[in-house]
């Protein structure tokens, strides 16, 4: 199943559950600081989720098959974890970089999926440019997304600025078809052939969340069969927009007043393609 949606009545639902899920990273972006617990993070956002916007933590509870619940509201993934990192008594301290991935359901039934990096404090060069070059991946892989356009060409765009900048594109996760359900098909390979793969088509939502690690691709799982880290502990980074393709190009749903602006190299790109919800 797909979500392929053609009723203005969807489409409006989808923007709204997208600028709310990058709210929630807007509201939580002043308490990122040296000396807070991840689970405080948790907190603070399930409650503004809960308390302000009348959503639902999508996380809470998940349960694929072979997996026990989530046990919290949003991830936080901190240095070498991927993706997944489950909020607790992980307190945050200076040079950590940490990504946070947010998805809301409004009470309509609507998913808005995205993450962000976040550096504590001072962080190193190597850092900021893992973070800043993962950026620039997610959005040159939106930059190729219009009808017509191949799921191929999306991850050819990530897999080669990352292995330009001496990274590896993790290959065990892809982004992923949504709507009203919270992971649909297409997967979205955040590597791949130019020219490949399924044909993009107007009213298609999915998100494009590459995982950049510093070092090997290579992954490895916790115990806790959620957290999902680098194989040979380099740090990784993640960003992620949930996005429509539209009759032109791609309109990104997950954009608010405080998120961070489009980078420099990707704007001769964009000519008319690019929509924000904003």
């Amino acid at each position: 199943m797909k979500s392929i949606f053609t009723e203005e009545s969807d489409l409006n639902g989808m923007r709204n559950a997208g600028r709310l899920g990058s709210e929630v990273l807007d509201f939580i972006t002043p308490y990122i600081r040296e000396g807070i617990s991840t689970a405080e993070i948790d907190r603070i956002c399930h409650e503004y989720m809960n308390d302000v916007q009348h959503t639902i933590p999508a996380p809470l509870n998940y349960q694929p098959p072979g997996y026990p619940p989530f046990p919290k509201a949003i991830c936080t993934s901190v240095n070498d974890v991927i993706c997944h990192g489950i909020p607790g008594e992980r307190i945050l301290k200076s040079g950590d970089i940490v990504n946070l991935d947010i998805t809301v359901i409004t009470p309509d039934g609507y998913y808005g999926d995205t993450s962000r990096m976040f550096l504590v404090g001072e962080a190193s060069i190597l850092a900021s440019r893992l973070c800043q070059i993962t950026y620039e991946c997610m959005w040159l892989g939106i930059a190729q997304v219009k009808p017509g356009a191949k799921l191929g060409d999306i991850g050819y765009a990530i897999q080669t600025h990352a292995e330009k900048a001496g990274y590896s594109v993790v290959r065990e996760y892809c982004g992923h078809g949504i709507g009203k359900v919270f992971h649909q098909d297409p997967q979205i390979l955040h590597y791949g052939k130019p020219g490949t793969g399924e044909s993009l088509t107007q009213g298609m939502t999915f998100t494009v969340e590459p995982m950049i690690n510093a070092g090997r691709r290579e992954i490895r799982t916790m115990p806790d069969l959620w957290t999902v880290k680098t194989k040979d502990r380099s740090l990784s980074a993640q960003w992620e927009h949930t996005v429509l393709v539209t009759a032109t190009g791609v309109e990104v749903l997950t954009v608010s007043e405080k998120s961070p602006a489009i980078p420099a190299i990707v704007q001769p790109l964009l000519g008319n393609l690019i929509s924000t919800n904003h």
